[in-house]
């Protein structure tokens, strides 16, 4: 096995398999256990045991059984602590001889990542929490990064994660997915967590993070997954849609020398073509549904992008367009940025100028690094070389891509070149 500088193998294997079967693990610890803070709790010691053991004594052969195994017996030792009756006793025996019969008797550990991640968008769970829930007890996501996606501070968001991990276990919120009649106030959640999930490996296009690796085909997969289960929800299919459409570019987004590509500027025969059909695909058929929602007209957009590679020219009438449905719809001032930028295609940058402006109470936006982009590329349009600097120096300060940071560095000096 190839290790980074100064890591053993053992702990290289360790924190893979964490990365590829965290959410998996914990699903079914969670679902037997019906307590998710103490999955959580056991699986962490689990991987705590593979670090000190694995580096010595060599990964398992069946690395998952083992950290399945072991967080099993941390469980049930927690449990016992918390629990001295008969009855208790019983259940927690019962809940061994079930977990190890699985492990014994499979080849596989049974996947219900999709089963917690509906537990977790149970109307008991308040909706604001839901989604952020999921992408804690599925990724492992620590509740600082969460609450930076979000928009909350890190103690607020904590806490709020641990009363809905007690929620779940206190109301005996089963693990499944719910009747179809429960749907609607259930899936919205759990898609937001899939394209959450999805696009925090998006923003690391070349694997170099950790913590990220893998995370756009885990959204992917857990897209492809609800969509095949729920074939008739549009929004299910607008999501896969989606993702499907931006993975398609995926190749494009840095050249040779590893330099960050604008979408406009992208080489559009290095796109996956098969990818591109297959959204295609599933737009059309979300569209023949007759329930139009968030994540079909973000797909449409992208779709609109897609009419490049015969026109070779984004339909930006489009895309405005479905900008304005969008925003409509959600008043994210986020949408609203990338309106402003669609605008400036077709009414010039001084419109998109006056819509970026409009926008300037929102305080978020302050440290939302495609805001500053938008403006700096405007200004620069426009003319407006000093301010155009002023924004580019916060864009950039604001980036932690160094390929991203490298692309603006570059356009703002040639404000000056001009």
């Amino acid at each position: 096995m190839t290790t980074r500088q100064g890591e053993q193998p053992g702990h290289v294997a360790a924190e893979a398999i964490a990365r590829r079967s965290y959410g998996k693990l914990v699903a079914f610890l969670a679902a037997r256990t019906r307590d998710v803070a103490a999955a959580e709790d056991a699986l962490s010691d689990a991987f705590a045991a593979a670090l000190a053991e694995w580096p010595a004594h060599g990964t398992p052969r069946r690395p998952e059984a083992w950290l399945l195994a072991v967080a099993r017996r941390k469980a049930i030792d927690a449990a016992r602590r918390r629990h001295t009756c008969d009855a208790a006793a019983t259940d927690l025996r019962l809940m061994a001889e079930e977990i190890e019969g699985r492990m014994t008797n499979a080849s596989e550990i049974p996947d219900e990542r999709l089963s917690l991640m509906f537990a977790c968008a149970h109307p008991a769970i308040d909706a604001s929490i839901r989604a952020p829930l999921i992408l804690q007890t599925i990724l492992g996501f620590d509740a600082a990064t969460i609450a930076s996606a979000f928009l909350v501070a890190p103690a607020t968001m904590s806490q709020r994660l641990v009363r809905a991990k007690q929620k779940i276990a206190i109301a005996g919120i089963p693990f499944r997915t719910p009747e179809r009649a429960d749907l609607p106030e259930r899936l919205d959640a759990v898609l937001e967590a899939i394209y959450a999930t999805f696009t925090e490996g998006w923003s690391d296009p070349v694997g170099t993070e950790a913590k990220r690796r893998n995370l756009a085909e885990e959204g992917i997969w857990l897209g492809r997954l609800v969509a095949s289960l729920l074939p008739d929800e549009p929004e299910a299919l607008g999501l896969l849609a989606l993702m499907l459409y931006a993975e398609a570019r995926r190749a494009a987004r840095r050249d040779a020398q590893g330099d960050y590509v604008p979408l406009e500027e992208q080489d559009t025969a290095v796109w996956d073509a098969a990818l591109i059909t297959e959204a295609e695909t599933l737009l059309r058929a979300a569209s023949m549904k007759g329930a139009l929602g968030r994540y079909q007209l973000e797909a449409a957009i992208q779709s609109a992008h897609v009419v490049r590679r015969l026109a070779g020219r984004s339909d930006w009438d489009a895309i405005t367009q479905l900008y304005d449905a969008l925003f409509a719809l959600t008043r994210s001032p986020v949408v609203a940025v990338n309106r402003a930028i669609a605008i400036a295609e077709t009414r010039g940058p001084a419109a998109g100028l006056a819509e970026l402006d409009a926008l300037h109470a929102h305080r978020q936006l302050a440290a939302y690094q495609p805001y500053w982009a938008a403006r700096a590329g405007l200004l620069a349009r426009s003319g407006a070389a000093a301010e155009a600097d002023r924004a580019y120096e916060l864009a950039i300060g604001l980036e932690s891509d160094p390929a991203v940071r490298g692309f603006l560095e570059r356009r703002r000096e040639a404000i000056w070149a001009r």
